[in-house]
């Protein structure tokens, strides 16, 4: 049994050493990129990237270690002759991989993913850019990397099984290979949490080359396949030139000087709350939310305001980056896709906000969160689960809002903050199942509305005594509504989406409610207009403020979307492929396809 345990052992981590040996390579090849690495970077790269590397050798340890109980029964001699087609052909896959990743690097900024199969049904342009010096190096690389690590095979793995014996109790070694395979869930998942391994868990630098040279090239590739389709080519509701057409009459931003100055000062320090499944209607409540319901008389309402979508991940770049949610696929689950999206943090650190900061109570990995924030938002200084004691994730999901709200508090007040700074802090309390100490409603939910609307105001209170208030701006937006409440509405229903989002704090004018319509989207161009700064980039946001602008709301839904203004609504469904609502101006049926249209278009081109 002990041959066994360590050939099962030695199978695991010789992938791994051949995974860090592939990074290593690939840092040498293309240092300059990253302007130098230090020998502390070196190590991080390997360091960090390394949840990728184990997951990647589970995948491609399972099928030997299945074999290795097979061999209690058969002969070492032909457990050898299958261990070398598996290892001859796993080995050429990855040697390709991580040469044929080194050499188009260069030219993609990204990693070898499955866009490269859209590039091979052309060979003769997928290889025009690539000189005939490059073609025959990267060859003889993929054959020298082939050979040295199938030697590595042959000495560390092939040896040890030609040398395996007959074990004194053939069912007790089973059984204990058995849960050796079975542990490799561990490894292939990330661990327990509620998150799956993913390729934003490595990420951990404001250095993108960093960041990418941690990424396990074989794992992003087999990622991106499991996740690849053509968006582009989606939804193709009109021709590509009548659709741009449409969208860009709709989203057109006139010049205006009437835009109202609803701020102290252009240069405020800002903290952002995303609150979990916070919808319009409790938050009007002035029982279940009396603390936010006073904030909206204090501050700046926004009524008619929407989400985007019906997750927090596409809520999240819906708020940050003025990109509205796709209701078939998740952009967060696309780094290289993420990385060119413009975001409010990265703005604002460009035009001198110092301290950016995320504060989670859960896992800051779950659905590629990190990569997003670190790679998108240039947030580097993420507070998480993990930097909490076990003592205090008393949830499901993590800390409870209390908890989490507290320790922001304390980083913003008591650590010295260069300003103007940027803050987010995510809830998550009011997240299904509703674990919280408050019991006033007979709903669960309710009760985790309240308790959150009872931390909020115990941070804003404290914060109104200190010298921080009269140049902060808080920002109260939901990532979406709660899906399951009220019963009763249909999943496509505007109720479903209504949300608030309230302006307040020392940098706030005076009380002032707006009634245009506009979503999650939108605070892009309506924040950063108000600071003076350009939003340009941000295609999909408009600025809610601006007198000249369209005034309208979107948000889609499992597989349709819908346009609500001040002119009327409409409810497009995907799968039915018709209309299932509608009043009003029938224009915007075209202005909604058009939009939702270029949605996909976007992103396929990113």
């Amino acid at each position: 049994m002990k041959q066994r345990i360590i050939l099962f052992v030695t199978i695991f981590f010789y992938f791994v050493l051949i995974f860090l040996v592939g990074k290593s390579i690939f840092m040498i090849a293309h240092s300059s990129m990253g302007g130098g690495i230090s020998a502390s970077d070196f190590f991080n790269v390997l360091y960090h990237g390394l949840p990728l590397d184990l997951s990647t050798s589970g995948y491609l340890t399972a099928l030997p270690a299945l074999i290795l109980i097979a061999s209690i029964v058969f002969k070492p001699s032909i457990i050898s002759k299958i261990y070398n087609v598996y290892f001859a052909l796993i080995l050429a896959v990855v040697s390709i991989i991580a040469i044929v990743d080194i050499v188009v690097y260069p030219y993609w900024s990204f990693h070898f993913d499955s866009t490269v199969f859209l590039y091979l049904k052309n060979p003769k342009e997928a290889f025009a850019s690539a000189s005939v010096l490059e073609i025959v190096l990267g060859t003889l690389g993929i054959i020298a990397f082939f050979a040295a690590t199938y030697a590595g095979y042959i000495y560390l793995i092939k040896k040890q099984v030609l040398r395996l014996k007959v074990p004194k109790s053939r069912a007790v070694t089973s059984i204990v290979l058995l849960l050796l395979t079975a542990f490799l869930f561990l490894p292939i998942r990330g661990g327990i949490t509620v998150s799956t391994m993913n390729v934003g868990k490595v990420y951990f630098s404001d250095n993108l080359f960093l960041n990418h040279a941690a990424i396990n090239p074989q794992f992003n590739l087999l990622y991106s396949i499991s996740k690849s389709d053509n968006f582009g080519s989606q939804y193709q509701f009109y021709d590509k030139t009548e659709a741009t057409a449409i969208f860009d009459d709709l989203t057109s931003q006139p010049v205006a000087d009437s835009i109202p100055r609803l701020l102290n000062t252009d240069r405020p320090n800002i903290i952002l709350f995303i609150l979990e499944s916070f919808s319009a209607d409790v938050s009007a409540d002035s029982i279940i939310a009396p603390n936010i319901y006073q904030f909206a008389k204090e501050g700046i309402a926004f009524k008619n305001f929407y989400a985007n979508s019906f997750r927090t991940d596409r809520g999240l770049v819906s708020i940050l980056s003025g990109y509205p949610g796709h209701p078939t696929v998740a952009i967060m689950k696309y780094p290289q896709k993420t990385e060119s999206l413009p975001t409010i943090p990265k703005t604002l650190k460009n035009s001198g906000y110092k301290n950016l900061s995320l504060f989670y109570g859960g896992d800051a990995d779950f659905s590629n969160m990190r990569s997003y924030f670190v790679g998108a938002c240039s947030i580097n200084n993420i507070v998480s689960d993990s930097d909490f004691p076990l003592s205090e994730r008393m949830t499901k999901w993590g800390v409870p809002d209390s908890l989490l709200i507290d320790r922001a508090y304390s980083d913003i007040v008591e650590a010295e903050q260069e300003a103007p700074f940027f803050k987010v802090i995510l809830t998550l309390s009011s997240h299904e199942p509703f674990d919280v100490p408050t019991a006033k409603f007979d709903i669960p939910f309710l009760n985790a509305i309240n308790y959150t609307d009872e931390n909020l105001v115990f941070f804003v209170s404290k914060l109104k005594q200190t010298k921080l208030w009269d140049n902060t701006l808080i920002i109260l937006i939901a990532d979406h509504a709660m899906q399951s409440y009220p019963q009763g509405v249909n999943n496509n229903d505007a109720k479903r989406f209504e949300i608030p989002m309230i302006w307040l704090g020392g940098a706030v004018k005076e009380p002032y409610t707006i009634i245009d319509y506009g979503s999650q989207n939108d605070l892009a161009a309506t924040l950063l207009s108000q600071l003076n700064m350009k939003y340009n980039d941000f295609r999909f946001s408009k600025d809610i403020l601006n007198p000249e602008a369209h005034k309208f709301a979107f948000y889609s839904y499992m597989n349709g979307f819908s346009m609500i203004d001040s002119t009327g609504m409409i409810t497009y469904d995907n799968d039915k492929q018709g209309i299932i609502n509608q009043s009003g101006n029938p224009d915007l049926e075209k202005q909604a396809k058009a939009f939702f249209q270029m949605m996909y278009i976007d992103l396929g081109n990113r």
